[in-house]
């Protein structure tokens, strides 16, 4: 399994190496790029102590970010990623799925899966319950929204274009940040209150995975000309 990043800065060098190595108009290179300014950002604010608790926090970036360069790297070994991402990965060519879903397909992944699980990994390591974490979670979310405002900004067509793809922004329009990382944080408190139940623990990870992975299908549906 990929090894987990060390740290912030680590993680921002693995992501320039990753989206070096990908062809340019490969889905996952298309969220690495909008995802890799966003942790460019995310460093600046953790060196600026920007946070309650910088080293709490960057745990969480870093293990929020590793699971997301694990995901990429057990498919490209041929290991079996989570489904979340799997949406993605098996599409990543496609010609017929805009650079927008691309982006909102990783985003969904990595938000409504890996951040739950990020968050009960950090409190693990950190001896620390949830809602310690709370304050510097809603802080990296506003990061985060970044990462929509930019996809959005830098992917999403012009007027004309938009008037003749509108089952693109209906897809757009049906998905937010916000809920997503709402959802994440409501996962991450039940998982947490699982961790000691095994099976319960797993299942219920499990679930997160598939209905996440569900929304990412449609978030790559084929659109056909561009």
């Amino acid at each position: 399994m990929t090894t987990t990043p060390t740290g912030v800065g680590t993680v921002v060098s693995r992501m320039r190496a990753l989206g070096a190595a990908l062809p340019q108009g490969d889905g996952v290179a298309v969220f690495n790029r909008v995802y890799l300014s966003v942790t460019e950002e995310l460093e600046r604010r953790l060196a600026a102590g920007a946070f309650a608790d910088t080293a709490t926090a960057g745990q969480l970036a870093v293990r929020f970010a590793g699971r997301y360069l694990t995901a990429v790297g057990d498919d490209a070994a041929g290991r079996r990623p989570p489904a979340c991402w799997r949406a993605l990965l098996r599409v990543r060519g496609h010609h017929d799925i805009r650079g927008l879903q691309f982006a909102l397909a990783g985003i969904n992944a990595h938000i409504g899966h890996d951040l739950a699980l990020a968050v009960v990994d950090t409190c693990r390591v950190a001896d620390c319950e949830p809602p310690a974490l709370e304050g510097d979670f809603d802080r990296i979310g506003e990061v985060l929204t970044g990462m929509e405002v930019r996809v959005r900004e830098e992917l999403m067509p012009g007027p004309d274009p938009l008037e003749r793809a509108d089952p693109l922004t209906h897809l757009v329009g049906s998905w937010s940040l916000e809920r997503a990382r709402d959802a994440a944080w409501a996962a991450s408190r039940v998982l947490w209150s699982l961790r000691h139940l095994e099976g319960a623990y797993a299942e219920c990870a499990e679930r997160l995975d598939a209905g996440v992975a569900l929304v990412g299908r449609f978030l790559l549906t084929p659109l056909g000309d561009r």
